[in-house]
């Protein structure tokens, strides 16, 4: 199975993901970890449920990168901090880094000015013929999803807001450009430089 609905949990988060790139940095993991999350409620979650399922997305999109991406999320500034985490996200989801590679690009190709929201519902059908795995979402699991990736791409300058649904091209921050062209994560390069 390509496609899974592993993005529903959250968009971009970028003050809980610099709490837990933290963690990982300093090498917690067990029981330490276990406390962080749940006894101190370091993410700052309304409940138990909620921390636990956060520090699980956030630490399954931060987990296959090396200490200098880590360093970028803890530490750096606008825009730099979402790029890093826009990144971590397509690497961890192919439901957003191929809806950027195959949709946004192509409406940046036809100097579309909006992503509409009706691009979703045709992508989802697109993403059956790849994946004759992918599970057959409810409605409401469906416009979750949309809401995620939707707020990602506003987080990381990709649409003016959610609300307009405004493309705005973006160049990609260098330091997480070199990053990744370090590390040759092609389809992450791919899927984040679709602007013209």
């Amino acid at each position: 199975m390509i496609y899974a609905a592993n993005i529903t949990a959250g968009a971009l988060k970028p003050a809980e993901s610099r709490v837990v790139a933290d963690l990982l940095l300093r090498g917690v993991e067990g029981d330490a970890w276990q406390a962080a999350i749940g006894k101190d409620n370091v993410l700052h979650a309304k409940s138990m449920a909620t921390a636990q399922r956060l520090a699980r997305l956030i630490r399954d999109r931060l987990a296959p990168f090396d200490p200098p991406l880590l360093e970028m999320v803890r530490d750096s500034a606008s825009p730099v901090v979402q790029h890093a985490l826009l990144a971590a996200a397509v690497k961890h989801s192919p439901l957003l880094g191929d809806f950027l590679d195959l949709v946004v690009r192509e409406q940046f190709r036809k100097f579309a000015t909006t992503l509409p929201i009706s691009l979703w519902e045709d992508y989802l059908a697109d993403c059956r013929g790849r994946d004759s795995e992918m599970p057959h979402w409810n409605d409401s699991t469906r416009r979750r999803l949309r809401s995620s990736v939707y707020l990602c791409l506003a987080q990381a300058g990709f649409l003016d807001s959610t609300r307009s649904l405004k493309l705005q091209p973006v160049f990609i921050a260098t330091p997480v450009l070199r990053y990744l062209e370090s590390r040759n994560e092609r389809y992450v390069l791919r899927c984040l430089q679709v602007s013209p």
